[in-house]
């Protein structure tokens, strides 16, 4: 039992957290949750004390969090790992291959383009998390990092070490394959990126208001009108045209795990704007239009 006197009834609970930081220093405030019941859901910081449903002398329940981690610091780590990975394969660092392939490269043009391909696709969201993104959580719990950067430099090990394999043989289709792979994964990281600036000016810097996102002038933000969560319809198409443009077992599985995963969050996303929003579109569906 821990004790914080004097609170104003004002107060909020994040204020609390920072009290209660100064009287047990090991608890930063990103690491407490603050709930009303034992099994209840934590408490917002920006909730006000005066508006929850407790007397005078208010219990709460503390829980500790575990330790934190900023969510720019996860995707930095998240996002440098493959980058840095899948170029060492590609130049053929010495121990991956054998000796006599070390620093060798490929002779095959599709090669180097799928390398220049998934280094953009990385180098986009190291900038995009630095410039583009506004994350509503500070902080996650530092574990899920381990867990993150296994499943992400874990597949782009895996993929790299097929794709820049002295063996590699290019696509069925050959050029023409391999340009509408492109087409199709270029097309996809504009639009990509065009919903997280679409995203980012609905939430003006320092507020945590939620708003519907409706499409813009940029066409590429149209798609809208039918999918709540486009940005993941658009990692999906993107990592389809790299499958398509390096016809690569890894690649695929890579995709499909992918897309589980981003329709899970998509689900999610889409349940918690039907609750918030009584005027949500009807139309809309979590991820791919008319169907999921």
């Amino acid at each position: 039992m821990h004790h914080v006197h004097g609170v104003e009834p004002n107060a909020t609970i994040g204020e609390i957290k920072s009290m209660f930081h100064k009287s047990h220093p090991q608890w930063y405030p990103t690491r407490q949750s603050i709930r009303l019941d034992a099994k209840g859901k934590s408490l917002k910081d920006e909730d006000v004390l005066q508006h929850l449903p407790v007397g005078t002398t208010a219990t709460f329940y503390f829980r500790d969090l575990g330790a934190q981690i900023s969510w720019v610091t996860v995707f930095l780590t998240e996002y440098m790992g493959p980058l840095v990975l899948y170029l060492m394969f590609y130049f053929r660092v010495p121990f991956i291959y054998a000796a006599k392939y070390d620093f060798t490269t490929s002779k095959h043009w599709v090669v180097h383009l799928a390398c220049m391909c998934h280094s953009f696709h990385f180098v986009k969201r190291l900038l995009e998390t630095l410039f583009v993104h506004r994350f509503s959580h500070g902080t996650m719990p530092l574990r899920n990092i381990f867990k993150n950067c296994t499943y992400y430099w874990g597949f782009a090990a895996w993929m790299a070490y097929y794709i820049n394999h002295p063996l590699y043989t290019p696509p069925i289709y050959g050029e023409q394959q391999i340009r509408l792979a492109l087409v199709l994964f270029l097309f996809c990281q504009i639009g990509n990126f065009s919903i997280h600036i679409a995203l980012r000016n609905l939430r003006p810097p320092g507020s945590k208001t939620r708003k519907i996102p409706y499409p813009t002038k940029n066409p590429f933000t149209w798609i809208f009108l039918l999918v709540s969560c486009p940005n993941y319809t658009y990692e999906l198409g993107a990592w389809l045209g790299f499958t398509l443009m390096t016809q690569c077992l890894p690649v695929a599985f890579f995709t499909l795990v992918g897309f589980i995963q981003m329709t899970v969050w998509a689900k999610g996303k889409h349940r918690s704007y039907l609750k918030e929003f009584r005027d949500y579109p009807p139309l809309r569906s979590p991820i791919l239009p008319f169907i999921l």
